[in-house]
């Protein structure tokens, strides 16, 4: 019988976990825009600048599109130079040493919404981690795990407004939230990394979505 009751208190603890999980996940849904205006999102176009280091900054524009095309570029002399990008088939990267674009066979492409959407059907596990102090506000703590990848998130426990995300090898930092037609987007995107050698800060100044775009956008 004592095996049996804390058989049952483990996976009652795993249940009221997961549900917890889920009701931080869907609530940042809902307040971020609801998941039929997320579903209903198939391009957006971002226009900032992204500061490296101490002076280092550069004015970009990201291009995205469903289900995983993407494209980043900076800006200059008036003129866009790709660094980065998908283009359905083929990963692209900019190789500095030789100032051109370099080809990935085996690029990656990043989904184009993000894990919380339909993540149960994506086959991720979502625990509860409990509320965190970071500075002067708690948070809430949601781990997703797939196969052996784990990310870490915090959403604000007033809003449920996204505020950090920690993979394995970069830690975002999400703020400035601002409507965007019918969602909540966030205008100020902060990475850093254990080595310090590709961390940055971007601020945008526009985002827009579902605007059609031309179809050599994604040509490299």
């Amino acid at each position: 019988m004592k095996n049996v009751i804390i058989l049952f208190a483990v996976l009652l603890s795993h249940f009221l976990s997961a549900q917890t999980a889920k009701e931080i996940i869907d609530k940042n849904i809902e307040n971020s825009g609801g998941l039929t205006n997320w579903k209903l999102l198939n391009t957006v176009q971002i226009q900032g600048r992204v500061t490296l280091g101490i002076n280092d900054e550069y004015a970009i524009r990201i291009y995205q599109q469903r289900p995983n095309l993407s494209k980043t570029a900076m800006i200059v002399g008036g003129k866009e130079m790709p660094v980065e990008g998908y283009d359905g088939k083929n990963g692209y990267g900019m190789n500095y040493a030789q100032n051109k674009l370099q080809k990935y066979n085996d690029y990656v492409p990043e989904s184009f919404d993000n894990d919380f959407i339909d993540w149960e059907n994506k086959g991720f596990e979502a625990k509860f981690l409990g509320r965190e102090k970071i500075g002067e506000q708690y948070y809430f703590k949601v781990e997703l795990t797939k196969n052996v990848n784990k990310t870490i998130y915090y959403f604000d426990t007033k809003n449920y407004m996204l505020f950090r995300e920690i993979k394995k090898d970069e830690i975002l930092t999400y703020s400035d939230y601002r409507k965007v037609g019918n969602l909540l987007m966030s205008f100020r995107i902060e990475s850093s990394s254990p080595k310090k050698d590709s961390d940055y800060v971007m601020t945008i100044s526009k985002i827009e979505i579902n605007k059609e775009l031309p179809k050599n956008t994604f040509k490299f």
